[in-house]
């Protein structure tokens, strides 16, 4: 009788399904920090950040207008930025996309490798 056990491989995360996604709207440092919380969450839940790519998408009429109202976008973007891969080790940086169409203000999307 052998007093070593087997241990099983490791079993990978449970499958969450297809990317992530959030939308936001209101002040913009609200919707900054929201997708902080997000992304955090998204992590915990998906369990690796080193298999995860962020899409950022901002609707520019609809960030024109919170601009109009008094949001201030710099340096709390650049802040953003900065933590995301500071504070989350993100492999690479978040991707972009401004968009000319009304919409959610922000949308989030979390891709992963499962």
């Amino acid at each position: 009788m052998s007093l070593l056990r087997k241990r099983s491989p490791p079993q990978p995360a449970e499958d969450i399904g297809g990317p992530l996604v959030w939308t936001f709207d209101g002040a913009f440092a609200t919707c900054l920090a929201d997708m902080e919380d997000a992304l955090r969450r998204a992590i915990v839940q998906v369990g690796d950040v080193s298999s995860i790519a962020v899409l950022i998408e901002l609707s520019l009429p609809k960030l024109q207008r919170r601009v109009v109202a008094g949001d201030v976008i710099q340096p709390a973007w650049s802040r953003f930025l900065a933590q995301l891969s500071d504070r989350y080790g993100l492999p690479s940086p978040p991707r972009i996309r401004a968009l000319d169409r009304e919409g959610p203000m922000v949308t989030l999307v979390i891709a992963y490798r499962g």
